[in-house]
């Protein structure tokens, strides 16, 4: 027990020495480079710089995170809003930037810095601390105090002055009662550090409601967005397949009659009756086909928007970038926005040519639709982008639109997913 007990207390002794160090290196160094990028954002190169910064410290926060969960028992949760795909220039850094400052986890994290390098720090270097005072407290009188003594001066330890041996055989009373802090306390002070960073890096109560109504909004999207499918399913059966068979049916019947009194009027209605079988069929096969293509199912995302590449009236690129597959209803919710976006960029944008990127990167799948259009494109209400914006909030995935007036026109989609 007395072993195990000493062992907690030097283990937390290493880890707060290391998390005073990371305090006092690693935070100041962040929020000093912060700050002077901020400043510097008039001249343009804080927008060249703050992105790099801010990426940077979100990886040590993250990495905090870790340490909290892995040596403390911690878990402190992550919210960011999703940055968007950096573009090349100038300007792309720009959107880049203005994207993180109005992140309300890059001005938590910028808190964090700050408390970090004074409280965070202090809570930390205690326990090491008084580890290394009671273990000096019991080698004092080993002469420690000697030449402090003989150059006419007081050694102190604590406030324990020292001015012969008399005094310096005090110092290890002194430093087992330092000692005995220390086995009581040392991990106590680990666990307040761990907390007081949970408290600071945790997501707001009002972060949080924002996040429960957004995920409120997305399923009541969601749930209207299958009914109107559903509807639509209906509404194609009944008016296609389920007619041609009503009237197949009906046809039928009166080739039955036929048959005896007049047998070349009903092989005609046969030949009739097999194209609306076939008819039938194909509109089944559309109507399948559209609510999940097979070659979707069979060949995965990127061979089914090869495939519709295929069957788009102007040039259309496809550049696929995926060692795996996503779950299947991530895989049809980007397919079907794929295939809204390239229908949009034929009937408004006036292109001549499509590119289509997908790729999968830090757990997110990534797909942009580029076209050579007049541009002018933007979500709003009744904007076909406003239901591709939909459909992909219900897997917490995010619609950038870049479309200057005059083109070129690139969405973006992202959706957190893994792959298979």
């Amino acid at each position: 027990m007395a072993v195990a007990k000493a062992r907690d207390v030097l283990v937390a002794g290493a880890q707060g020495l290391g998390l005073a160090v990371m305090g006092w290196t690693a935070s100041i160094a962040l929020t000093v480079l912060t700050v002077v990028s901020i400043v510097y954002i008039p001249l343009g190169i804080g927008v060249l710089a703050l992105p790099t910064v801010l990426t940077a410290v979100r990886a040590y926060a993250e990495k905090r995170r870790e340490l909290a969960e892995e040596w403390g028992g911690v878990q402190i949760p992550a919210r960011y809003a999703e940055p968007p795909k950096p573009r090349p220039g100038i300007m792309g850094r720009a959107e880049l930037t203005y994207a993180l400052l109005r992140d309300p986890g890059t001005w938590r994290d910028l808190r964090w810095l700050c408390v970090d390098v004074l409280a965070g720090a202090g809570l930390a270097i205690l326990a090491p601390a008084l580890l290394v005072q009671g273990l000096l407290g019991l080698v004092v009188p080993l002469g420690l105090w000697q030449s402090t003594v003989d150059d006419g001066g007081i050694y102190w330890y604590t406030f324990l002055p020292v001015t012969g041996t008399g005094t310096a055989l005090l110092a290890p009373l002194l430093g087992l009662v330092w000692l005995a802090v220390a086995l009581r306390w040392a991990p106590a002070l680990l666990q307040a550090h761990f907390s007081l960073t949970r408290s600071v890096l945790t997501p707001s109560h009002e972060e949080l409601t924002r996040r429960v109504e957004r995920l409120t909004e997305t399923r009541r999207d969601a749930v209207d967005a299958s009914a109107a499918e559903l509807r639509r399913i209906e509404r194609d059966l009944h008016d296609g397949a389920q007619a041609r068979l009503v009237a197949m049916g009906m046809d039928l019947g009166t080739i039955e009659a036929l048959l005896d009194r007049n047998p070349e009027k009903a092989k005609e209605m046969l030949a009739e009756a097999r194209r609306s079988s076939a008819d039938a069929l194909a509109e089944l096969r559309d109507l399948v086909r559209g609510i999940h293509p097979p070659v979707l199912a069979e060949r995965g995302l990127g061979d089914a928007v090869r495939a519709l590449a295929l069957r788009m009236p102007i040039a259309t690129e496809v550049t696929v970038d995926l060692s795996g597959r996503p779950e299947a209803p991530v895989e049809s919710a980007a397919y079907f926005a794929v295939s809204e976006l390239l229908t949009n960029a034929v009937k408004h944008a006036e292109a001549d040519r499509i590119w289509v990127d997908l790729y999968h990167c830090e757990g997110r799948l990534f797909a942009s639709v580029t076209d050579n259009g007049r541009g002018g494109a933007s979500i709003g209400a009744g904007s076909g982008l406003s239901g591709v914006e939909r459909r992909l909030g219900t897997f917490d995935g995010v619609l950038a639109v870049s479309s200057p007036a005059g083109g070129p026109t690139m969405v973006t989609m992202e959706i957190p997913c893994v792959l298979s």
